[in-house]
């Protein structure tokens, strides 16, 4: 059985939901210690402007160090009102705005007081729309995983996600709103994939 190790991560990257097709077991990472500027609380996603990245705000650790599972989601602004106002000027016309918007803007109108708690409940809405059946568990200590397993913990990144960086799954190119305008961006929010591919989004992850 392949095994692979990821991070937690808001409205997650296409070569994210790509690797749940390439392993059997997938562990996803709750003791590592939370650190800023990953995929654990933002994601990109195209818009009439270009690139645009959606960041949650947490509530800052009393500590220097915290596991992920222990970061709380910050009320702090209206950030639900505008990530949710960004999606859909984004994806508005996308061709399956309409047909998915039901699903997504739940997670804006509810609060969670956890990260991984909402990454979680957003992971497992998009696996039920592209039809992704992904066998899931959870880290019950920080490790290193065993030889013969993948750590893609730190693989999978906002800094890494250029065409010309070599990733662990990179998903070959679809359809985008903006692709006239800004050419393809790769690896952005499942939400983009999701929007313009609809139905097909589980043959762009098979093929990537």
């Amino acid at each position: 059985m392949s095994t692979v190790y990821l991070s937690t991560a808001y409205f997650a990257p296409v070569s994210y939901y790509a690797s749940f097709l390439r392993y059997d077991r997938i562990v996803i990472e709750q003791w590592c210690n939370y650190t800023k500027q990953t995929y654990r609380n933002r994601c990109h996603i195209a818009g009439a402007n270009g690139l645009l990245a959606l960041s949650v705000p947490i509530v800052k650790p009393d500590t220097i160090k915290c596991p992920t599972k222990d970061i709380r989601i910050s009320d702090h602004g209206e950030w639900r009102h505008l990530h949710w106002n960004a999606i859909a000027s984004a994806y508005g016309s996308s061709p399956f705005f309409e047909y998915y918007q039901d699903d997504i803007r739940p997670f804006f109108e509810k609060r969670y007081e956890f990260l991984l708690d909402f990454n979680e409940e957003i992971r497992r809405t998009a696996c039920d729309l592209i039809g992704l059946e992904p066998h899931i568990e959870y880290s019950s200590s920080y490790s290193e995983p065993a030889p013969g397993e993948t750590d893609l913990r730190d693989a999978i990144h906002p800094k890494k996600r250029k065409a010309e960086t070599i990733l662990p799954v990179q998903p070959k190119p679809y359809y985008q709103v903006f692709s006239e305008k800004y050419g393809f961006q790769p690896d952005l929010s499942i939400i983009d994939l999701l929007m313009n591919m609809g139905p097909e989004s589980i043959l762009i992850l098979q093929n990537a």
